[in-house]
C-alpha cells in the first residue's frame, strides 16, 4: 500500500522545489510532511518520535540553506526521515529499512544530500567541522556547514571534543542543538540539567530576545556594532545566568533557546545566522513525537520505534501467538541479572544510554543504587566498570556489539592490561536487522579475540546465557569475560532454568556423526540443528559441536574433531577474518592436523539492512546454507 502525500508535499521532489514555496505555505507543508511520516511508519514500521520532532527544523534548514552545496549532517540518523522525504526519496520512503530498500539512516551512497553517514551518535560536529575546514582550505568561504545534533547525542564525548576544536577553528560552522531531553530513553547527566536551566530562565530569555532583535539590526549601528553588541550580550548572560557560558567558554557563539516548532521563526533566525561568520550554536527546544498525541503524551521510549500501529487509536500492533513464545535474549539478560544480583551484592549494572534496549531498566527499577545509565558514553562506561572492578565489585557492562567498538581502547588499556574481571554483555551481536551496517555486531569476536586476558563466550540458547552469566559473576583471577548474544528471540519458551556453572573454555557435543563435523558458536548453532535433521533425511550424518567459547577454545573437542573427521565446517554470525573459524584453523596448523575446513559467516564486505533471516540467507549460514555447505564438502550423490 503506497501512502499518498499531501497536495503541497507531492510537489516537492528536491529542496529547490521547496524554495519555490511562499514562506506562508511552510506551516501547511510541515503538517503534510508530519502526517506522511505518521502514515508510513504506522503501516511499515521504523523509527518515529525523533523525526516527528524535527519536522519544522528540517523544512527550515532546506528552505534557508542551499543544500547539497551547503552541507547538512544529521546526528543521530533517527531524525532524518523528513530530510529523506524532501530530498527526492518520498516515493521510495515505503521501502525504508526493508531488504534492498532505502536505509533508515543518512547514507552517502544513497543521496548527494546525505553529506555524511550517521548511524551512531555524536559524530556530526566532528564531521561538519572537517567539511568546514576543507571548504576553508579550498577557498569555498560561501559554503555553509550545519550539524543537527540531538536525540541525546550531545552527551557523547566526541561531541565535546569537536566543540573544543571548533571554537578555535574560525570555520563557517553552525551547530543546531535539537533539545528534546530524550535519546531513546530519557537523557541523563549534568548536561541535561544545564540545558534545562537555560530553557527555564525566563529573565535570561527575555533579555536574550531583546538582544537578538538588536543583533538583527546591526547595520544601523556602524561597522563596530556587532562587536559592541556581543560584549553587551556576554555581560548580560554572565549576570543573569551563571552557567550560560559553557558553550561560549569553548568560543562558540550561543543563540537561543528558540521554539523548534515555529517554522517561520526558525527561517528568520537561520537567515540571520547565515551572515554571522565563525562557529556558532543554535539551541532549539522540540518535543519528540510532536504532532501525534499518543507519542507526545505516552511513553516516548516506546514511541521511539514502535513498529506498526493503528494511527487512529495509537494501538501498537503486536503479533498474537497461539502458543508461548521464547523471550528476547535481552530480557533473559535483564531478569537473570536481577536474579543474580539478589544473591550477590557485589553485582553492578552499567549501560550507555540503552536501559530499555538492553533491559538494564529491570535492574534500574528494582535496584536503582546498583544500576547506572551513563549516557551515550561507551568509553566512560567501560572505564567506569573497570573502576568498580578495581574495588572488588562485579560489573556487568551491557553495550551493543557495534557500540562497543567506540570503547575499544578502554577495553585494552583500562580493563585487560590491568587484568580486571569486568563482564561485558554484548547485545545485538551478529546482524542487527533493519538498522543495517552501522548497527550490525559483525566484528566483536575478531576484535576481542586478539586481546590478552579476555574470555569470549556465546550462548546457543537462553539456558546457556543464564549459565554463562552465572559463571561470569563467580570470583576469578582477573580476565574480562565477554558474553555475546543476538537481537531478538531465543528458542526456549520455558527459559527460566536452574543456573549451573560452566567450566571456562568448554564446549559440548550436540550430535555425533560421520566424516563431516559442524562447529558452531552461539545462537546460530540452532540453524545447524535444523540442517542436521534435513541432512540425515538425505543420507548424510554430520556431527555437530557447540563450541560455546571462542577464547579459550575447547582443545579437547578440537583434538577429537581433527582426529575423527576429515572435513570441518565452522559457522558463526561474525566476520570471517579473525573469527572463530580463523581460530580453529590456527589450532589445526599449530597442532599439525590436516583437514578440509570450510568457514561460514559474515564475509569481508559491508552487509546492508534487512531482516536477520534475510541477511543470514544472503551470507549463506542459515539452515539451508549449512545444508549446501555440507553437501558441497561431502561430494556425494544424495537421496531426495
Amino acid at each position: 500500500m503506497l501512502i499518498e502525500p499531501g497536495k503541497l508535499l507531492s510537489t516537492i521532489n528536491s529542496p529547490d522545489d521547496l524554495k519555490n514555496l511562499d514562506q506562508t505555505q511552510l506551516v501547511r507543508l510541515c503538517d503534510e510532511l508530519r502526517h506522511f511520516i505518521i502514515d508510513n511508519v504506522s503501516v511499515y514500521g521504523g523509527h518515529f518520535g525523533a523525526s516527528l520532532g524535527v519536522v519544522e527544523l528540517t523544512v527550515a534548514l532546506h528552505y534557508v540553506f542551499n543544500t547539497p552545496k551547503d552541507q547538512l549532517v544529521w546526528d543521530v540518523g533517527h531524525q532524518a526521515y523528513g530530510h529523506k522525504i524532501l530530498t527526492g526519496r518520498r516515493d521510495l520512503f515505503h521501502t525504508n529499512r526493508m531488504y534492498k530498500g532505502i536505509s533508515g539512516f543518512p547514507k552517502m551512497k544513497e543521496s548527494e544530500y546525505d553529506s555524511f553517514g550517521v548511524g551512531h551518535s555524536s559524530t556530526s560536529i566532528s564531521a561538519a567541522l572537517g567539511m568546514a575546514a576543507a571548504s576553508k582550505y579550498k577557498g569555498l568561504e560561501d559554503r555553509q556547514h550545519i550539524a543537527v545534533i540531538g536525540d541525546g547525542a550531545m552527551t557523547g564525548g566526541l561531541a565535546f571534543e569537536a566543540m573544543n576544536h571548533a571554537g578555535v577553528s574560525n570555520t563557517n560552522l553552525l551547530i543546531v542543538l535539537n533539545d528534546n531531553c530524550m535519546s531513546i530513553d530519557p537523557n541523563v547527566g549534568a548536561l541535561k540539567d544545564y540545558l534545562t536551566d537555560i530553557t527555564t530562565s525566563h529573565t535570561y530569555n527575555k533579555v536574550k530576545d531583546d538582544v537578538w532583535k538588536i543583533l538583527g539590526k546591526v547595520s544601523k549601528f556602524g561597522p563596530n556594532a556587532r562587536e559592541i553588541i556581543s560584549k553587551v550580550e556576554n555581560s548580560i548572560k554572565s549576570f543573569l545566568l551563571s552557567q550560560s557560558n559553557m558553550f561560549e567558554s569553548l568560543n562558540l557563539r550561543y543563540f537561543g533557546p528558540v521554539d523548534g516548532h515555529d517554522v517561520n521563526h526558525l527561517v528568520s533566525v537561520m537567515e540571520d545566522l547565515k551572515d554571522i561568520k565563525g562557529p556558532k550554536i543554535l539551541h532549539c527546544i522540540t518535543m519528540k513525537g510532536k504532532g501525534y498525541g499518543p507519542a507526545e503524551n505516552g511513553n516516548q521510549t516506546t514511541w521511539h520505534a514502535p513498529g506498526k500501529f493503528d494511527k487512529v487509536t495509537g494501538e501498537i500492533r503486536k503479533k498474537v501467538y497461539e502458543t508461548p513464545q521464547p523471550p528476547k535474549y535481552q530480557d533473559v539478560f535483564g531478569h537473570t541479572l536481577v536474579e543474580l544480583a539478589r544473591k550477590n551484592d557485589g553485582i553492578m549494572g552499567i549501560t550507555p544510554a540503552m536501559p530499555s534496549g538492553s533491559s538494564m531498566n529491570i535492574m534500574m527499577k528494582e535496584m536503582p543504587d546498583r544500576a547506572f545509565d551513563v549516557g551515550i558514553a561507551e568509553q566512560h562506561a567501560v572505564t567506569f566498570s573497570a573502576g568498580l572492578a578495581s574495588q572488588g565489585l562485579v560489573p556487568f557492562c551491557n553495550i551493543y556489539s557495534s557500540f562497543m567498538q567506540r570503547a575499544y581502547d578502554q577495553v585494552i588499556h583500562d580493563v585487560c592490561i590491568q587484568d580486571l574481571p569486568v563482564n561485558f554483555c554484548l547485545d545485538r551481536a551478529g546482524f542487527a536487522g533493519a538498522d543495517g551496517p552501522t548497527h550490525h555486531g559483525a566484528y566483536d569476536i575478531a576484535y576481542m579475540r586478539c586481546i590478552p586476558n579476555m574470555i569470549i563466550a556465546s550462548p546457543m540458547n537462553e539456558a546457556e546465557l543464564r549459565n554463562l552469566m552465572y559463571t561470569s559473576q563467580k570470583p576469578r583471577d582477573g580476565k574480562a569475560f565477554t558474553i555475546r548474544y543476538p537481537r531478538g528471540q531465543g528458542v526456549m519458551p520455558d527459559w527460566k532454568t536452574p543456573m549451573e556453572e560452566v567450566k571456562v573454555g568448554t564446549g559440548r557435543k550436540i550430535k555425533d556423526g560421520e566424516e563431516v563435523a559442524i562447529l558452531t558458536i552461539g545462537h546460530i548453532g540452532n540453524y545447524a540443528v535444523e540442517a542436521c535433521e534435513k541432512l540425515v533425511k538425505r543420507g548424510l550424518n554430520p556431527a555437530h559441536y557447540d563450541m560455546r567459547f571462542v577464547k579459550p577454545l575447547d582443545e579437547d573437542i578440537l583434538h577429537e574433531v581433527f582426529k575423527n573427521y576429515s572435513k570441518v565446517i565452522t559457522v558463526e554470525d561474525g566476520c570471517l577474518p579473525g573469527g572463530m573459524g580463523s581460530a580453529i584453523i590456527e589450532f589445526m596448523a599449530d597442532n599439525g592436523y590436516n583437514a578440509q575446513v570450510s568457514r561460514l559467516g559474515i564475509p569481508d564486505a559491508i552487509i546492508e539492512h534487512g531482516e536477520q533471516l534475510e541477511l543470514h540467507k544472503e551470507c549463506g549460514f542459515d539452515a539451508d546454507g549449512i545444508v549446501e555447505a555440507v553437501i558441497k564438502i561431502s561430494e556425494k550423490e544424495l537421496a531426495g
